[in-house]
């Protein structure tokens, strides 16, 4: 079929490579770029032999749109497949628009300076987009991605108008670590130490970080205690969902990890604010990051299952109506198969299928589009096919 460029070699671009691989129909070349080549040349040794994709790597720094123009002139790949910072929405959203090649990303750009994440700066592209005839897909990782897609199942087989949406995301994994994060810690303690907020009624109503907690006995999981977060997808579907009246976003955290946090975070440790030390300017968050284990890392030592899923509540055929979609992902087997965590593997996985949808032209809608925008059931069918496989519950326990 044709050739992806990614870009970026981390936890979720590994998981995303490995299946890409596992999917050489499709995936006949893939080019791994990052700014550590090495990190690209070791996945690419470990995966050759086990695939027919043929796998290519290149050094790219992605704050840099010539280099990115460079290479994917020299590429000429059918989609560019963003899994770097998010800090680097744009410069590749800019690279792709001056070479004319389809765009897919699982996390929506933020500036560095400032812990405020909004689809604002990437819609702004959608008719440039549109004018030069390319597909931009934001947020094809499972929240935003799959929650998005799920969404757009419920509304087209199960509801004549959707009026609640709480999103759950559970992670019921322990890696044994007093503390450490699931995915890259900057974006991670910035998410979560941020103020909360939720949609109700055509407005955002704002919550203090960690003020709203609820408990939910989470399928193959168990009870767990629950927060409210802002999250990028509440803003997409606010708009893209008819008839919403709200939409939340809960995340499952542990008391241990809280209680660290609390601690950094009284210390100044979570500042993204530059402090001089030994003259030399430095960003407390970052200097953490460093010091905490690597995301990657958590793989062989992580036991556990994650459960990441929408309630949905509505109507259809004039009758009230409860629907909930879920995918449960068990971390061991997803190290088993690929040498990630479940949270590398449930955002992996939706950014190749992603890829795959533009790449064969299943989805064909020139401009910057949410995932939500499309049609559902192929990506359904292969979240299926693919290793994330969605359970259904049509008389869910609700959150008050």
């Amino acid at each position: 079929m044709g050739k992806v460029l990614v870009i970026g070699c981390g936890g979720v671009a590994s998981v995303a490579i490995h299946k890409c691989c596992q999917n050489s129909e499709v995936f006949q070349e893939v080019c791994i770029a990052s700014r550590t080549k090495s990190k690209c040349d070791a996945l690419k040794e470990k995966l050759e032999g086990t695939t027919k994709t043929k796998i290519t790597t290149r050094q790219v720094d992605a704050d840099k749109v010539e280099e990115l123009i460079a290479l994917i002139e020299e590429q000429k790949p059918d989609v560019v497949l963003n899994l770097a910072l998010p800090y680097q929405d744009l410069t590749i959203m800019d690279a792709c628009l001056a070479t004319k090649t389809n765009y897919v990303d699982t996390a929506n750009y933020e500036p560095e300076d400032t812990a405020k994440f909004e689809y604002s700066w990437q819609w702004a592209y959608r008719e440039r987009f549109e004018q030069a005839g390319i597909t931009a897909l934001l947020g094809s990782g499972f929240d935003p991605g799959v929650t998005g897609v799920f969404s757009a199942y419920a509304l087209k087989h199960q509801f004549d108008e959707i009026h609640y949406i709480d999103i759950l995301d559970c992670n019921g994994g322990d890696h044994g670590y007093p503390f450490a994060t699931n995915f890259n810690p900057e974006i991670n303690i910035r998410e979560v130490s941020a103020n909360g907020s939720y949609w109700e009624d055509g407005h955002w109503v704002e919550t203090k970080p960690m003020e709203i907690k609820r408990v939910y006995n989470f399928d193959q999981v168990g009870e767990k205690d629950m927060y409210l977060l802002h999250h990028e997808e509440i803003e997409s579907l606010a708009l893209n969902i008819p008839g919403i009246k709200r939409i939340r976003f809960f995340m499952t955290f542990g008391q241990s990890y809280l209680t660290h946090l609390k601690c950094l975070e009284d210390v100044g440790m979570t500042s993204i604010k530059p402090i001089l030390f030994e003259g030399k300017e430095i960003v407390p968050l970052q200097f953490l990051k460093a010091v905490l284990p690597d995301p990657a890392s958590l793989g062989p030592r992580t036991k556990g299952k994650t459960n990441i899923g929408c309630i949905f509540r509505g109507v259809k055929d004039g009758q009230p109506k409860d629907y909930y979609l879920y995918n449960v992902c068990d971390h061991e087997e997803c190290y088993k198969e690929v040498g990630s965590q479940a949270v590398a593997y449930t955002t992996g996985v939706p950014a190749m299928i992603g890829a795959m949808m533009l790449m064969t032209g299943t989805w064909n809608k020139p401009g910057v589009h949410n995932i939500e925008e499309f049609d559902p059931d192929p990506f359904m069918e292969a979240l299926n096919k693919w290793g994330l496989p969605w359970q259904e519950n049509f008389h869910p326990a609700l959150v008050d």
